[in-house]
This record gives structure tokens, C-alpha cells and sequence, in this order.
């Protein structure tokens, strides 16, 4: 049994269309209803500000503070987390005509946003990922990062670190400053860390696999197999100093060819994630959109069970029109689902009839033009 986590109170300042908002929560799932820009998605992406990164969105944060506010915006949550009861509160402020994110956890600033994964972990779904399977490598690889984000917090710091190690070594050779220590010295942080970004990648895809398959009998979602190609695919049996060798060997070996090219042509920044629906034997682009979305909520869900069993607390899960193409048989499955996982999710839609398999499981919040109003017995 994991614990769970959930938020208790949730309040927004000069958020997207909201002026003021303010919910309290009981530790139930959280049903938001309401026409179609009405803020529901606005809500839950104020809710993913509560992990390191740019929300599900990946809005730019002057983007996200409400249009003729003075300020910048502000979020903050009373949160059951994974180290006990917090006061959580991030929001942005101008620093020399730049947009700053700050933190503060219980009243006091921190200087990581990394430290929002000490007490609690959100996963999300949005129909923006409906394309996932059909769109840019790049896209695959972020989703990736994102669900080993979830048992790694490490990763991102390691993602970052290479692209600015990656921008420096490009910018070198563009110059045609080949200089042999310095391209060395940037060469041996890349192979550092693009060989256990590389490894943690594949480590997630091992992990779920094995989660995937161990459940496969109580989805009600097809089976999606994984594939890792495109960076040390087929090197994964080596020990990692091996793998850091060769890949230094071969950036050193390539600094004419990425020189002449542009860019670094061999890395993690080139892998993709490769999925297919297992029962069919079929790639998941060739899949009907059907498909495709039922492969992705049940990927989302084995990723979540994954999370709670390897941190021992249930995540917070986001799904925004999570029941809008699913017959009432599998949304009532995809309600048990969520709700055996032991943990909070927020989910949105327009027709509030399409959770009524939910029942007393769910708060329902009807939003309004920027405004929350709560069932009977549910104070907003």
C-alpha cells in the first residue's frame, strides 16, 4: 500500500484568467467541469507548477501571468506530501528585466526548483500529447526525460548540463577554434553525461517494460512495447566507462564532420522513443488515433504505479479531457484504475455525466470564466 499525496488548499494570484482563485480539497480525486475556456486547463496547469520546469504547458513565464496584472503570478498549496504537511508557494518576479521563478517551502526561499520533488511528483496527460506518437523525435525524448524525471530527479540537472556542454563544444567548432585541451575538457563532461542520461533512459524503459508486462492482465489499455534507438541502442551490455570512451573517442574523432554539419550529430540529443502496439505488432504513428490515445493513457498509468511503487507515494496525476474518447465501459475502468493507485489526480472535461462512475470518489468543481464554484458539501 503507498502513501498517498494529495493537496489540501490551493490558491492562485494573476494566473492566466485568474485574477484571485482559492480551493480547499479533501484528498479526493478533483473533477474540474466547464465550457471550453473556461479556465479548467488553466487550473491544472497551475498545479504542474508545483514540479521543477515549465508546467504542462512549457509556457514561457511571462506567458502565464494574467494579461494587465502589475505583477508576476503566484501559486501556492498546503500539500500532504512525501515528507509530511508543506506550504508550498512559486510564483515570478522581474530581476533586472528578466523573469524570475522563485520557491519558497513553508514560508522560506529555496534556492532549487529540483527541491518541489522532495515532497511530491505529478505526472500529466493533455491532448497536446495526442501527437506524440506521430510527431518530432524531440517530443519523445522530452516525454521520455519526463517519466524518469519521476523516480530521478537528478536527470533533469544532467539534461541541462549537456546541452550547455553541447552548445560550447558547437560553438567552438564553428569558430574553427579547434583547440585540443579545451574541446577535450568539454568532451569528457558530454561523454559523462550523455552516457547516464543514455543509461537512465534505458533503466526507465526496463523498468516499465517489466510493469507493463507484470499488469498486462488488469489493463483495460493495450500493451505498448518500447524501444530505445538512436544513441548506444546496442551498446547497453558495456559498463558506462566503456560507453564514456567510445563516446569520447567518437566526438573526438568527429569535431571536422560536426564542425562542417553545424551541430554535434551523435549524442542523446538524436535518440528516440520507439513504441508499438504489442497485440497488433503495429507502430503506434500507423495506429489509429483510437489506438494511439488508448497506448498513451495506459503508458501513463503503468508509469504512475511505477512511480508509486519505487518512491512508496502514490503521485499526483493531471489528465486534462482524459474521458473525451472513451466509451463509458473504459472510462469506468480508467476511473478504477486511477483511483487503485492510491493518489489525488485532477481530471477536466465539459460534461460532467461522463464521470458520474466516479460517484463520492471525486470532488466536483464547476469552473466559470475564472471562477470556481464547488458542489453542495464541497466548499470552494
Amino acid at each position: 500500500m503507498n502513501d498517498k499525496t494529495c493537496i489540501a488548499r490551493l490558491k492562485l494570484g494573476d494566473f492566466r484568467n485568474y485574477i484571485s482563485a482559492s480551493l480547499r480539497l479533501d484528498g479526493r480525486h478533483v473533477v474540474l467541469t466547464g465550457t471550453n475556456g473556461s479556465g479548467k486547463t488553466n487550473l491544472m496547469e497551475a498545479v504542474s507548477f508545483l514540479s521543477p520546469g515549465r508546467g504542462l504547458r512549457r509556457a514561457a513565464l511571462s506567458d502565464v501571468v494574467r494579461a494587465g496584472a502589475a505583477g508576476g503570478f503566484s501559486i501556492f498549496a498546503e500539500v500532504q506530501g512525501m515528507a509530511g504537511e508543506v506550504e508550498l508557494g512559486t510564483g515570478t518576479e522581474m530581476q533586472d528585466e528578466t523573469t524570475l521563478r522563485r520557491l519558497r517551502v513553508n514560508g522560506a526561499p529555496v534556492r532549487s526548483l529540483d527541491e518541489l520533488t522532495d515532497h511530491l511528483r505529478l505526472i500529466w496527460l493533455t491532448p497536446a500529447m495526442d501527437s506524440l506518437f506521430t510527431g518530432p523525435s524531440s517530443e519523445r525524448r522530452r516525454f521520455l526525460d519526463r517519466l524518469v524525471l519521476s523516480i530521478d530527479p537528478g536527470h533533469g540537472r544532467r539534461a541541462s548540463d549537456f546541452e550547455r556542454a553541447m552548445r560550447s563544444r558547437n560553438r567552438l567548432l564553428a569558430e574553427g577554434r579547434f583547440d585540443p585541451s579545451w574541446l577535450a575538457g568539454i568532451e569528457n563532461q558530454m561523454a559523462a553525461l550523455g552516457v547516464a542520461m543514455a543509461v537512465a533512459r534505458q533503466e526507465m524503459i526496463r523498468l516499465l517494460t517489466g510493469l507493463i508486462d507484470e499488469r498486462r492482465a488488469l489493463s483495460p489499455f493495450p500493451v505498448a512495447d518500447l524501444r530505445l534507438e538512436g544513441f548506444l541502442d546496442r551498446e547497453n551490455a558495456q559498463a558506462a566507462i566503456d560507453l564514456e570512451d567510445g563516446y569520447r573517442d567518437r566526438l573526438a574523432m568527429e569535431r571536422g564532420r560536426d564542425a562542417a554539419a553545424g551541430r554535434t550529430l551523435e549524442g542523446p540529443h538524436r535518440s528516440d522513443l520507439l513504441v508499438r502496439h504489442r497485440d497488433k505488432a503495429m507502430e503506434a504513428e500507423r495506429c489509429s488515433t483510437g489506438e494511439q490515445k488508448a497506448l498513451l493513457i495506459g503508458l501513463i498509468l503503468a508509469h504512475a504505479e511505477l512511480v508509486a511503487s519505487m518512491t512508496g507515494f502514490a503521485p499526483i496525476l493531471l489528465l486534462d479531457e482524459i474521458a473525451a474518447h472513451l466509451d463509458e465501459g473504459r472510462r469506468a475502468a480508467l476511473f478504477d484504475r486511477i483511483d487503485a493507485l492510491g493518489g489525488q489526480a485532477f481530471m477536466t472535461g465539459t460534461d460532467r455525466h461522463m464521470f458520474a462512475s466516479l460517484g463520492d470518489r471525486a470532488q466536483f468543481i464547476t469552473v466559470q470564466d475564472g471562477l470556481l464554484s464547488a458542489d453542495e458539501n464541497h466548499g470552494a
